[in-house]
């Protein structure tokens, strides 16, 4: 009886440590911005890592979530890389339009995690 009252207080320290591990990640994401990126480069990286084992389906999927919405950042400040370079202010402007994307994102799936509802 022992054993399985053990196992039951050792899953919820896990699961305790995991959630703190995300919101530390969704952190880092948020304010990465403030970093020129590095701090989401890191992030990214524990994503990988975490997500490769994690059970829990909710965990695995922000952590997904958290991946695609670097990736896509990244292709789109690719893709309007060319603007900014040539023509300062409309890239600026796209530029600012992912930035708020990425924050917005950011922040939306935080509160979502919070809330133990999946990423959308």
């Amino acid at each position: 009886m022992n054993e399985v009252i053990d196992m039951q207080e050792k899953n919820q320290m896990s699961t305790s440590s995991n959630r703190t591990v995300m919101h530390i990640l969704y952190g880092m994401h948020t304010v990465a911005w403030a970093s020129a990126g590095t701090l989401a480069v890191i992030a990214l990286i524990v994503n990988y890592i975490a997500r490769s084992d994690e059970t829990d389906g909710l965990f695995r999927e922000h952590h997904g979530y958290m991946i695609r919405t670097f990736w896509w950042t990244v292709l789109w400040c690719f893709v309007t890389a060319p603007l900014y370079f040539l023509l300062y202010f409309p890239g600026a402007m796209a530029w600012s339009i992912i930035l708020f994307w990425y924050l917005y994102r950011c922040i939306k799936g935080w509160l979502r995690f919070s809330n133990d509802r999946m990423p959308q």
